[in-house]
């Protein structure tokens, strides 16, 4: 009887497990928010690999160094977060963090509010 009511409970266990929500799951807003720059129909700049004898950025998938090419442009310019494409006269520049507006602190933000006022303490 033993037996039974243990081979009962591992059969059920998969199907509880199921209605689990994945707690390294990020909060709707954020998966949302992620899902739609996902849809950028341009370069994406993934990775940034700087050393003493190598520049690497990964654009979409793809590793170009300082200097080489991604498509028609070339990569021109290469710091932690940016990379610089330059076609011609047309350059682009592809940021890592392109939803992050950095600031100096105390540094007005768009509403005239100082980056200060808005931390509570």
């Amino acid at each position: 009887m033993k037996a039974a009511s243990t081979w009962l409970l591992l059969i059920s266990l998969p199907a509880f497990a199921q209605g689990l929500a994945d707690p390294t799951r990020p909060p709707g807003g954020v998966a949302e928010a992620a899902g739609a720059a996902t849809v950028s129909m341009g370069p994406v700049l993934q990775s940034v690999m700087l050393s003493q004898g190598r520049k690497i950025a990964v654009i979409s998938g793809e590793m170009v160094t300082l200097g080489g090419r991604y498509g028609a442009a070339r990569l021109v310019k290469l710091t932690e977060t940016e990379a610089v494409l330059k076609n011609g006269e047309e350059v682009t520049v592809l940021r890592m963090y392109p939803q992050v507006d950095k600031r100096a602190a105390g540094e007005k933000k768009a509403g005239g509010r100082n980056v200060a006022d808005s931390v509570k303490r």
